[in-house]
């Protein structure tokens, strides 16, 4: 009787133990049914950061729309060509698909999967900040977009919102989320690259986008405008370096600056520096000797040419790649971020030297900020300056060049003077420069002779929407003006 019962129990046993393998089978580990919400956070953040920062001709063309720099071979793209490529279909998707869905279903996560009160609504008022700053870059690059019905897969057709009633949407949801943060309490610690998590930075941060928001739409709205600038000052704004919002890249893939992974790890060829840049970082007389010191800037955002000189390309015109500089830079100054081109250079998505255009052009609009438009002016040089390399000396010395001081710099008003020094600030972050000259008109970027279409002033819509979604596609066409890459949007009234 032993025997048996004892057979009995190995055979059930064994039975139970081939049925819970088989069940296991059903589990793939490289593909979980459950992601946890900082891992969704953490990748949100990384796609947002290398599209933001990707030289990609598919996915992010903005450094050639704004002149910065120069195709060598394949000139499409710097002749405003944004259709041959399926450009806007991956930014759309990028941005949509892979950020704002992340971060939102990372929201729908927090609240079971994280414990503390204070430590969720951290973090969900965390994503959603960077929520509202993807719908930013969106709605100033098509206009009314999905917005309502975006994120909730149910709606396979979604419908596009108004641009602007979107825009005033995202301040609404900004205003919340700082009054939700929390900053005795953590966040996403190391699952937050870009902060590791401190709240008081990601508040500062909240606000100083808040600032930025506020500048865009100046000329559409101005008395709003001017109360939403005076609560972000008095919110906090970044007040230097230290704060800017930097997403670190790793030196070995696949976690790599993508700019490396575009230009050195696939050994293309295929961008050299503009000639419109290179004139304002380098000004010469007609005889071709210097009319002012170089830019401080220059050899962190440049090298030499082959004959050891520092040469931009024609817009929209093929290039020779060793007659020209190529967008790199050494590491030349100890405490520099270093070359553009290293694997590990970070992204910046806000800056300090931003911060302080803004506030410049806040105290010529005279709006309550404290200090002057001068004052302000300066502080922006020096620290897009300092924070590539170079030192404060070195801007000292820069700001009294008769092109750079203020009392006397190019430009027929403040907004041109601070305009051209931010359009500086920004390089290597096209997408914000091509904001701000469709805002301010200044820089004034001549159009190459052999340009596709007049300068785009927006981003047709994906070519997946006018197919799949036509008719809600057809109404957002309809309602900005057409679906054109000369159709102004909401906020560049000029």
């Amino acid at each position: 009787m032993k025997k048996y019962i004892g057979l009995f129990l190995l055979t059930s046993i064994l039975f139970s133990a081939c049925k819970k393998d088989i069940a296991s089978l059903n589990n793939d580990p490289k593909n979980p049914v459950l992601v946890p919400s900082y891992a969704l956070f953490t990748n949100a953040e990384r796609t947002l950061a290398s599209t933001m920062t990707s030289s990609n001709v598919n996915l992010n063309i903005f450094r050639l729309v704004e002149q910065q720099w120069q195709e060598t071979t394949y000139t499409d793209e710097s002749n405003y060509d944004i259709t041959t490529r399926p450009i806007p279909d991956n930014l759309w998707n990028a941005m949509y698909r892979d950020v704002l869905y992340n971060l939102e279903r990372a929201k729908t996560l927090i609240p079971t999967d994280v414990t503390g009160v204070d430590v969720q609504k951290n973090e969900l008022a965390t994503a959603d900040i960077l929520q509202v700053y993807t719908y930013y870059y969106l709605l100033t690059t098509f206009g009314n977009i999905p917005y309502t019905d975006a994120l909730d897969i149910k709606k396979t057709f979604p419908r596009f919102d108004d641009a602007q009633t979107v825009y005033n949407s995202l301040l609404t949801r900004l205003d919340a989320d700082i009054a939700a943060l929390k900053t005795g309490a953590s966040g996403f610690g190391a699952a937050d690259v870009i902060y590791g998590g401190d709240i008081t930075a990601w508040k500062k941060f909240a606000a100083t986008l808040k600032l930025k928001m506020g500048i865009t739409m100046v000329d559409v709205d101005n008395a709003k405008a001017k109360s939403v600038i005076e609560s972000a000052i008095a919110t906090g704004v970044f007040t230097s370096n230290s704060d800017n919002a930097k997403f670190t890249f790793v030196a070995s893939p696949p976690n790599t600056n993508p700019i490396w992974v575009d230009l050195v790890q696939s050994a293309r060829q295929d961008f050299v520096g503009n000639s419109t840049i290179m004139d304002l970082l380098q000004p010469l007389n007609p005889n071709g000797t210097p009319k002012y010191p170089a830019d401080p800037r220059l050899p962190y955002f440049f090298t030499v040419n082959t004959d050891g000189q520092y040469a931009g390309a024609n817009p929209g015109e093929s290039a020779t790649f060793s007659l020209f500089s190529k967008p790199s830079g050494p590491l030349l100054v100890k405490g520099s971020i270093g070359s553009i081109t290293n694997p590990d250079f970070p992204a910046t998505l806000l800056d300090y030297a931003e911060t302080e255009f803004n506030l410049a052009e806040a105290a010529s609009r005279g709006y309550a900020v404290a200090g002057t438009v001068a004052g302000h002016y300066n502080a922006g040089v020096t620290a897009s300056v300092t924070d590539w390399g170079a030192t404060a000396g070195a801007a000292a010395t820069y700001l009294l060049q008769p092109n750079v001081a203020f009392a006397t710099a190019a430009g027929s008003n403040n907004l041109q003077k601070i305009a051209v020094q931010k359009y500086l600030a920004l390089y290597n972050r096209g997408w914000d420069a091509w904001i701000e000259t469709r805002r301010l008109d200044y820089p004034v970027l001549l159009a190459p002779e052999t340009a596709q279409t007049a300068f785009p002033v927006r981003f047709t819509y994906p070519v997946n929407e006018q197919n799949v979604n036509q008719v809600n596609y057809d109404k957002a066409a309809a309602a900005i003006g057409g679906d054109k890459v000369t159709t102004k949007l909401f906020f560049d009234k000029h």
